[in-house]
């Protein structure tokens, strides 16, 4: 290795003293996160960010960030990187609705890979603390779950053509006559956008369309809901939404791999919107947490992605709408373990995540030989002229190749610029899956972590 290289990969001094003088301590207690509690004081959006999607600190930490802000500030809405349904299906368990008799249970919808992203042992207790939270709370001060991505596209349309048989059959007639037009494709929404994107079918956009038009009339002329589930309506319209920006989406796969990320972010954000005009009451607007990877919750116009490639992103849009009222929240780590794959839809492994590359943010925060701590960026302008150059930064998403890393999982950002907070955690383990295949079993054994054991009657 040459002497070049090596410097290249030193961390820059000033930055880790930097670092190491604004860092607030995270000691694990009741009062971890006080600091950043009264730093974010009465914003009605938190978005709290991930480095991965499979390390267990992450969703510990935000399960007890979103634990406080619903107890102590009134905030009345999780939303997730997560798909409507099998996300609705969680909100109403939360809500003391349905027949789960679980978390375990009400999680069993996430069953499209990555499984472990939504079912593992981090979500149960989170959900099963909300629950408890709801119990004996009126109902329209019940804290609910909701799902902002886009891909259940077939999914979606079932439950609208449920919801309309229940309540409108001459609606569902129509509806179900639209949706007929996917129906070719056997379910296979990629086949749908490879052939609409190519334009050797026509679209399915208008039907899409005008079954939304159609809910959302509903919504107008405010007709009564039957049944148990007073958003019962709100969940039909956000699933005729989902159709109609799946179905674009879908066909702007094989156009522009820029076009696709802005349209999910773009769905992302106005099913946001969305929650929050359900959810808001006169002089009385929602509250809501979002947790999502950092790749859709860090500003992108500060990143290589949006400056280089022209991408959006859901934590962009959330602070171009609404400047004062918001907070981005990242997370980093620098070695441990991960659960990821080493494919799309390959098995959930137990696997070791490289050391941080010493010019990245990560490697930088490693430096300062503190363990878990806050750096708030926002509010300490001396911290942010520190960071404002452009560092390496790492995202681990449901697939890791550690082999290519640098290639395959950094990108550049202006990280003070890019979040208003962050959180480092120098060394993470992997999030335990509900379902721990052998490739993930066997992986932790070679990491020589202990097996936990887990619990029961959840």
């Amino acid at each position: 290795m040459s002497s070049l290289f090596r410097r290249q990969l030193q961390p820059d001094e000033r930055q880790v003293d930097a670092a190491r003088a604004a860092a607030i301590a995270l000691g694990g207690g009741d009062d971890e996160f006080d600091e950043l509690l009264r730093r974010i004081g009465n914003a009605r959006f938190v978005l709290l960010g991930e480095a991965s999607h499979g390390t267990h600190e992450f969703y510990e930490a935000r399960a007890r960030i979103t634990l406080r802000l619903v107890a102590e500030r009134g905030f009345g809405a999780v939303a997730i990187e997560g798909d409507w349904p099998d996300a609705y299906r969680v909100n109403r368990y939360v809500r003391g609705l349905g027949a789960d008799r679980s978390a375990a249970d009400a999680l069993a919808g996430f069953r499209r890979f990555p499984t472990w992203m939504w079912r593992n042992t981090a979500v149960v207790d989170l959900v099963e603390r909300l629950r408890a939270w709801n119990d004996g709370r009126p109902a329209a001060a019940r804290t609910g779950f909701y799902g902002l991505d886009l891909y259940s596209l077939n999914a979606s349309m079932s439950a609208v053509l449920e919801y309309l048989d229940r309540e409108d059959a001459t609606v569902a007639a129509r509806a179900r006559e639209r949706y007929a037009c996917f129906e070719p494709f056997g379910g296979d929404s990629q086949a749908y956008g490879l052939m609409t994107g190519l334009g050797s079918t026509p679209s399915c956009e208008e039907g899409a369309i005008r079954t939304l038009v159609d809910l959302q009339r509903r919504r107008a002329q405010g007709l009564p809901e039957a049944g148990d589930d007073p958003e019962a309506q709100f969940d039909a319209e956000q699933n005729a939404a989902l159709v109609r920006d799946a179905e674009r989406y879908y066909r702007s796969m094989y156009l522009s791999d820029v076009s696709s990320w802005n349209e999910r972010d773009t769905h992302m954000a106005h099913t946001l919107w969305e929650i929050d005009r359900h959810l808001s009451q006169p002089g009385r607007p929602a509250k809501i947490v979002v947790w999502a990877h950092n790749s859709h919750l860090g500003d992108a116009s500060h990143t290589e992605m949006g400056q280089a490639r022209g991408e959006l992103n859901l934590g962009q849009l959330v602070r171009e709408r609404f400047p004062e009222d918001c907070w981005l929240v990242g997370f980093t780590t620098h070695d441990g373990a991960v659960t990821a794959a080493k494919a799309w839809d390959a098995q959930a492994e137990h696997k070791r995540v490289n050391p941080s590359r010493g010019d990245s943010i990560e490697g930088v925060l490693h430096a300062t030989g503190l363990s878990r701590f806050l750096l708030p960026f926002r509010d300490d302008p001396r911290l942010s002229r520190a960071f404002d150059a452009p560092l390496l930064e790492r995202a681990i998403g449901v697939i890791y190749r550690p082999d290519t890393e640098r290639q395959s999982h950094y990108f550049h950002a202006q990280v003070a610029r890019q979040f208003d907070a962050l959180i480092h955690v120098d060394r993470t383990r992997a999030v335990e899956p509900l379902e721990a295949d052998e490739p993930w079993t066997s992986g932790r054994a070679a990491h020589g972590e202990a097996p936990e054991t887990y619990p029961q009657g959840l």
